[in-house]
């Protein structure tokens, strides 16, 4: 069952979403969610499987430019993971649809997402679902003495 998620619940979707973002903290990650929970122009959802978390979806509004786009805002998929155990049952469509469902009652009527280069797995997912790649970009920097 997916269920729009609520305050109390950021530390379970900091747990879930650590997994997938390993290079922040647990602490960081359940603060952010925090404040996402009490932003309007944010989403998340939680996949529960019985009283078990398994899944979770973070989607908002960009209102800049948003490659490939031609709208503003657009609904924007921050973020999507399902435990390993759960995957291939169709959890992870139902997450999209429900952040896609919230874009458009948000005006929305375009909704995007973006992965790394290298990250094979996201964009088979993502083409599954729908997307349609608008471009590919490695970005560089410099540090100026």
């Amino acid at each position: 069952m997916i269920t729009k998620a609520k305050p109390g619940e950021e530390r379970i979707l900091a747990e879930l979403a650590g997994k997938m973002w390993g290079s922040h903290t647990l602490e960081d990650l359940t603060q952010e969610f925090r404040q996402l929970l009490a932003e309007p122009e944010a989403a998340l959802f939680l996949d529960w499987q019985g009283t078990t978390p398994v899944g979770f979806a973070q989607c908002q509004l960009r209102r800049d430019y948003v490659e490939g786009t031609a709208s503003s805002p657009v609904g924007y998929l921050e973020g999507i993971f399902v435990e390993e155990a759960y995957r291939g049952q169709g959890r992870a469509a139902k997450l999209l649809a429900m952040c896609e469902q919230w874009a458009r009652e948000q005006g929305c009527s375009e909704f995007a997402s973006d992965c790394e280069l290298g990250n094979t797995s996201s964009l088979a997912f993502h083409l599954a679902l729908g997307f349609q790649e608008a471009n590919r970009i490695i970005c560089f920097t410099k540090p100026l003495k």
